[in-house]
C-alpha cells in the first residue's frame, strides 16, 4: 500500500528560511491534489534555524498526528540530521525519483527530505509523486529497518 492510498491524517511539512520557497511550492502541489497538510514553519525567507521546526515535525509523525513528513533547508542534509536524532523517524534525503523509491520500497521513510536550493520545481514534484506513490516492499527490509533504533 503506498503512503496515498492511507492518508488519513494530514502532512507535516517543515523548513528554514533557505527551503521556504520549495516548501510552498509542495504545499501548493499537496493542496492541488487535495490533501491535507500542517505548516510547522517557518513562514518566511528571514534567516531562521532548522532544528526549531524539525522537531516539532519529527514528533508528529513519531505520535501518528501526521501520515509522514516533508523536510526542507538548503542542502536537505541539516534538516535531514536533525529529523534522524528521533527514534521514531526514518528521513530520507531524496534528490530523485529513483532515490524517493528505494527510500520508500526499502526503506520505509517517513519522512522526505529535500534539497530546497538544488533542485527545480519539476524535480520536487516528481520526487514528492514517487516518494507517496511508492509502497513499502518489506521482507528482508523489515528486517533490517528493525535494527535501526539504538538503545
Amino acid at each position: 500500500m503506498s503512503l496515498v492510498d492511507n492518508l488519513n491524517k494530514p502532512i507535516g511539512l517543515a523548513s528554514d528560511h533557505a527551503g521556504f520557497d520549495a516548501k510552498s511550492y509542495m504545499i501548493s502541489v499537496l493542496e492541488d491534489m487535495g490533501l491535507k497538510y500542517i505548516d510547522f514553519g517557518t513562514r518566511s525567507s528571514e534567516s531562521t534555524d532548522y532544528a526549531d521546526y524539525a522537531h516539532p515535525l519529527a514528533k508528529a509523525v513519531e505520535s501518528g498526528e501526521c501520515s509522514f513528513g516533508i523536510a526542507i533547508c538548503s542542502t536537505g542534509n541539516g534538516i535531514n540530521m536533525t529529523m534522524n536524532k528521533h527514534q521514531g523517524i526514518r528521513a530520507a534525503l531524496c534528490w530523485s525519483p529513483d532515490t524517493a523509491f528505494y527510500a520508500r520500497s526499502h526503506n520505509n521513510a517517513n519522512v522526505l527530505s529535500l534539497p530546497g536550493r538544488l533542485l527545480t520545481n519539476e524535480e520536487f514534484y516528481e520526487i514528492l509523486k514517487t516518494f507517496i506513490n511508492t509502497p513499502f516492499e518489506g521482507g528482508r527490509h523489515q528486517r533490517r529497518i528493525d535494527k535501526i533504533p539504538c538503545g
